[in-house]
């Protein structure tokens, strides 16, 4: 994942001023338009969730959402100790979650997608305070008091009630509820201090000023695509440190000098000053969760996930490192081959794993990268996907028109079972690349599938995001493998949202443990190995150089290569 992605994970609701008067008539157009919008929205069943706010907007429904959040919180609080019940205790808080999120995410979606600079100051401070406010919901005490006392009255309850509980109460404990208020205070200062050296270091990561100057011989096998997006300085080619520019040259250049200079610079991003934050925190975090009756910051890390403890992650990395050895060795041996035979004696290093990763590949299935990717244009990759799921899971997508969003390139479609035709739910794809935009391939929900207390069921509603490029001159937009990979993999994830049939909106797919949330897309992105869905997603764009057959078979032929080595890889948290 992952911002991936996903959500805002704020307390309660997630896991991610009057205009003065104009003239009349101008008033009464904007009204005008303003209900119109609105009626587009209602004639969509189920559909509650807001994609075209205005800045104003923002700034009341979040003013609305944290009054009614309190409101609730404050009721909650009042229960006597001696009568809570699930009604008047439990009830209430899930019932604020259903309605709430989607509102949560009608203000915080315009940061990652409005080109309006209004708007994303307005969603940016809007989210800001909803993140405040619902941390200090998390850290009632008195609300925390009146769930504990339920989960001691013994009431009978259903399963997934019973886990809701389970949740409400693990996170108010995890926010220092259960502390003193000399704790709560000192817990307070040590988060404040995480959060100060958290935002010090990504800025010190997310440094755009640093860059490598190159020569074009220094960047030889670099695609002709990727050498035009350069900027020239000096007769030179101006690479970022940054993963757009790095990742490429560590799969595809040559030059085994500039691999090294280039996986140095980028590994060492931040300096000595990130290794002092880095110390900094460790000590902070480690304080942190002795203060809230953890061993050790990893244990309050892995709590919410499958595992619980960090023993039952020591213990499976083991295992698979026991499993997988072997055979990374051997498969480490024949890139050392690999890399003997084209650059001599040389000593194999973390930077050349990726190239000649590619390179055995490219021996294996006999096409080089720019081949692969001609036969990848966005518009077919999409189109291609969209019936691979259809298909897979006996699914109806139905394009809406004529519906206001926040960008012209954005499309809405409605989710129905092909055997029923019941309404299942709504995805937008917003898949263009654009200034201003989250830059990453990632699924945001808009609202959860779960019921209400009056019994009716909102239905999911979710965004797949990418920064695919567009159409030029009428050339069309080729996407590379691993990104035609990455946009499966987010979109399993927004089937998996709208196939969500959970009672509370706390239980939706993308809100459950965030390992567990991973595995259906990590099992369905195999599908985009197997010759039938290749067949559906790809397609020259020109005059084909070989069969679409022989292209597919070539290139499902080669679905798991060199897992095991990207395993041993991730275990030892290599940046390259």
């Amino acid at each position: 994942m992952s911002p991936r992605r996903k959500e805002r994970r704020v307390g309660v609701v997630a896991v991610a001023g009057a205009a003065a008067l104009v003239a009349v008539g101008l008033n009464l157009a904007f009204s005008a338009v303003a209900a119109h919008r609105r009626r587009k929205r209602q004639e969509l069943p189920g559909f509650s969730a807001q994609v075209n706010l205005s800045a104003a907007e923002i700034k009341r429904l979040a003013d609305r959402i944290i009054a009614k959040s309190k409101e609730t919180y404050d009721a909650v609080a009042a229960v006597p100790l001696d009568k809570v019940s699930f009604a008047n205790a439990i009830a209430p808080l899930a019932e604020l979650d259903a309605q709430q999120f989607p509102l949560v995410q009608a203000c915080v979606l315009p940061r990652m997608v409005s080109p309006s600079e209004e708007l994303c100051r307005a969603s940016a401070e809007a989210e800001k305070r909803l993140d405040s406010h619902f941390l200090l919901c998390r850290q009632r005490e008195d609300v925390y008091r009146v769930v504990k006392a339920f989960t001691e009255r013994g009431e009978r309850i259903g399963p997934e009630e019973t886990r809701f509980v389970q949740c409400l109460v693990r996170e108010f404990e995890r926010n220092g509820a259960k502390l003193t208020q000399n704790k709560r205070k000192e817990m307070e200062k040590l988060k404040s201090l995480i959060d100060d050296l958290n935002l010090k270091y990504i800025q010190n990561m997310n440094d755009l000023t640093k860059f490598v100057l190159l020569s074009e011989e220094e960047l030889a096998g670099m695609p002709l695509e990727f050498l035009k997006d350069l900027e020239e300085t000096d007769g030179k080619r101006k690479v970022l440190l940054t993963s757009y520019h790095v990742t490429p040259i560590l799969e595809h250049c040559k030059v085994g000098s500039t691999r090294k200079l280039i996986a140095v610079a980028y590994g060492q991003k931040g300096g000595k000053q990130n290794v002092a934050i880095l110390e900094k925190l460790v000590q902070i975090r480690h304080r942190l969760a002795r203060l809230l009756g953890y061993s050790n910051y990893s244990d309050f890390a892995i709590e919410p996930r499958m595992p619980m403890t960090s023993r039952k992650v020591l213990e499976f990395l083991e295992e698979m490192s026991e499993q997988l050895g072997d055979l990374a060795n051997r498969e480490l041996t024949l890139l050392k081959d690999l890399k003997m035979k084209e650059e001599g004696d040389a000593q194999f290093g973390m930077e050349d794993l990726l190239y000649y990763m590619k390179r055995a590949e490219q021996h294996k299935v006999d096409l080089d990268i720019g081949e692969i990717k001609r036969y990848f244009p966005v518009k077919l990759v999409i189109s291609g996907m969209l019936k691979m799921f259809q298909d897979l899971f006996a699914l109806q997508f139905e394009e809406i028109k004529d519906v206001v969003v926040w960008h012209d390139t954005v499309r809405l479609f409605s989710v129905r079972d092909a055997n029923s035709s019941d309404l299942l739910g709504y995805f937008f794809l917003d898949i263009f690349s654009r200034e201003g935009k989250y830059g990453h391939t990632c699924v945001v929900t808009l609202q959860n599938g779960c019921l209400c207390s009056n019994g009716s069921r909102k239905v999911p509603v979710a965004v797949l995001l990418s920064q695919c490029p567009k159409e030029f001159d009428g050339n069309s937009a080729l996407l590379r493998f691993p990104e035609v990979v990455r946009i499966f993999h987010e979109f399993s994830h927004v089937v998996h949202h709208i196939s969500n049939r959970a009672t509370f909106s706390r239980f939706s797919s993308l809100r459950l443990e965030g390992d567990f949330a991973e595995i259906p897309s990590l099992l369905l992105e195999n599908w985009c190995y197997e010759s039938i869905s290749l067949k559906m997603m790809s397609g020259f764009h020109q005059v084909m150089k070989i069969s679409h057959d022989v292209f597919v078979l070539k290139l499902s032929s080669n679905s798991m290569n060199f897992q095991e080595q990207e395993l041993m890889r991730k275990r030892t948290g290599s940046s390259v």
